[in-house]
């Protein structure tokens, strides 16, 4: 269903805020430039986006817009030019256990086993808790991506998506305030990525962890999301429109797919996109 009256579409320029404490996740006025022989380069500028407490949003634009950029910045991987991010208030200081990552691809140690991959984290971020409870956690995880059977699989004798699914287990077990996913099932085909979302989302609506992801997949955008950031062309790249996606949760596939108001969505996104 559709909630009633929703707006289709929202942009900064409206002045729109939130009270402060509903805010898991601020960026203001961030700004990214990076200095060429030919003069400084700037990817990002005046880009500023609130994202609440157990929010799940999809950031989409044209490739080179610095998606990947300003979610590297949020993850502390890349330092700011200028503006700020905090989360919960707390002004981001480099990268930290309050925010999980998942890359397209899941860089795990190759050497290692799923379950020891996962483990890393759990052992840095939990380092007051037994042994066994530390295998727990990374074992809980591991079976809600449907990995029971590899727990000891090296990972390079995992597919590609089954290399994923660690990926997703590891950030999740590390119990991250903020989960952010960069295009996490781009390089994956079309059956395993939908498999993949809805375990993703499944454990999402358990943990209810703030969430975002940035993708290329207009329906994928929908179809996660409670709001989908749509970024401008860089250089200068800003947040240009802001889409409210109002099916509730939890949401089944074929409900979405078949639901009206869905193409209208999907146009919206498009015709930005197009434009």
């Amino acid at each position: 269903m559709l909630t009633q009256d929703i707006k289709l579409s929202e942009t900064p320029e409206n002045g729109i805020s939130f009270p402060t404490d509903r805010i898991m996740l601020d960026v203001k006025d961030l700004k990214k430039v990076y200095p060429t022989p030919k003069g400084d380069y700037v990817v990002l500028e005046n880009l500023n986006l609130q994202i609440l407490k157990e929010e799940f949003v999809t950031i989409i634009g044209h490739s080179g817009c610095g998606k990947t950029t300003m979610l590297s910045m949020i993850a502390g991987l890349n330092p700011i030019t200028g503006g700020d991010i905090a989360v919960l208030g707390n002004p981001i200081k480099g990268p930290g256990p309050d925010r999980g990552v998942i890359f397209q691809s899941p860089s795990l140690m190759p050497w290692m086993s799923a379950l020891q991959n996962v483990m890393l984290g759990v052992n840095r971020v939990f380092p007051h808790a037994s042994r066994s409870q530390r295998k727990a956690i990374a074992k809980y995880y591991l079976h809600k991506v449907g990995l029971d059977g590899a727990f000891h699989k090296k990972a390079n004798e995992l597919s590609q998506g089954m290399q994923q699914r660690v990926g997703i287990a590891r950030a999740f077990a590390i119990k991250p305030k903020v989960l952010l996913l960069d295009e996490p099932f781009g390089m994956l085909d079309s059956l395993t990525r939908g498999e993949l979302q809805d375990i993703l989302i499944e454990i999402w609506n358990k943990e209810k962890i703030t969430a975002v992801m940035i993708t290329h997949d207009v329906d994928e955008a929908i179809f996660l999301a409670d709001r989908v950031v749509m970024m401008t062309s860089g250089p200068r790249a800003k947040i240009g429109d802001v889409l409210k996606i109002g099916f509730e949760r939890p949401r089944a596939r074929k409900t979405v797919l078949e639901h009206e108001d869905y193409y209208k969505y999907r146009k919206h996104l498009i015709d930005f996109l197009e434009h």
